[in-house]
């Protein structure tokens, strides 16, 4: 296992400290405060410490509150809120400095057959048939801000390939709000649901609500841009790994009042919905 897939995986596992308490350390990606994805896969894995192995998160809604302080730990508090036959439901508030930076309830289900359809991926090219994103970034890396350049050129946890190639950090046309990408895990991960789930929602948050800039030629590191999101949501269908092939399909359906929302569903390679998510961002500039 590469060794910054290994460091993520123990970033997500967690100290417990306490009955329903967890401690995580936070992860300096360059732009100082801690990604969105970090916390999210975080409070999964806090929630799933609490529930029974035979049940698996099914969804999660999520809040936003605060930015999280990347030199600081996060301590995770988690509320079972239920025990039921089929269902476990949980809360997770997220602290820092004594103060809630984020909140997430989760819900868990046995696993049970039942009725099945869903959306047919689209056709897209293979991802072996895709260069790496990195690759692509050494086209412009040169033109980047020093802190963003380190963190794309580094070793990273995930292989990501965008359909249609990488859009320029900079500067890129107007064009309709709608992108897709593949990603997996940069190595093998142990047989473990629960990790390939929490793995997938800190995955979830790269560029989704990016999406919504694309019909206005701006990207996040435009002038006077500032973007962060403000609430997130995760369903999960069926199994998967993550250690293959998803193909993450985004498109942002509209934006308003300085928000933009954006959806994705993710695939595998052979066609299976396995999970869908929503994401509201705030995506607001100011010039001069």
């Amino acid at each position: 296992m590469p060794k910054v897939l290994d460091e993520l995986i123990k970033l997500l596992a967690l100290e417990q400290i306490e009955e329903n308490l967890f401690r995580g350390q936070s992860q300096d990606l360059g732009w100082g405060t801690v990604f969105g994805g970090q916390v999210l896969g975080q409070a999964l894995s806090a929630a799933v410490r609490t529930v029974p192995r035979e049940r698996q998160a099914h969804s999660l809604h999520a809040y936003f509150l605060r930015p999280g302080d990347v030199k600081k730990p996060i301590v995770y508090e988690v509320d079972r809120i239920r025990d039921g036959a089929s269902f476990t439901t949980r809360r997770v508030i997220a602290i820092q400095s004594g103060r809630p930076i984020f909140n997430m309830s989760a819900s868990f289900q046995v696993d049970e057959p039942g009725f099945e359809h869903q959306d047919v991926m689209p056709t897209v090219p293979d991802p072996e048939s895709l260069r790496p994103d990195r690759e692509a970034l050494l086209e412009f890396a040169d033109r980047l801000p020093p802190y963003v350049r380190e963190r794309a050129l580094a070793e990273q946890p995930f292989d990501v390939r965008t359909v249609n190639g990488l859009d320029d950090m900079l500067s890129a046309p107007a064009r309709p709000p709608q992108r897709s990408l593949w990603l997996r895990a940069s190595g093998p991960l142990p047989d473990d649901a629960a990790l390939h789930r929490y793995l997938l929602a800190y995955a979830s948050d790269h560029g989704l609500i990016a999406t919504a800039l694309l019909p206005h030629a701006v990207t996040w590191l435009s002038p006077g841009m500032h973007v962060a999101s403000l609430d997130h949501v995760m369903w999960f269908h069926q199994p998967f790994r993550f250690d293959e092939w998803i193909l993450y399909v985004m498109d942002s359906p509209g934006a308003h009042g300085a928000r933009g929302l954006a959806r994705g569903r993710l695939f595998t390679k052979d066609g299976r919905l396995v999970a869908s998510t929503a994401q509201e961002g705030l995506i607001r500039q100011r010039l001069g």
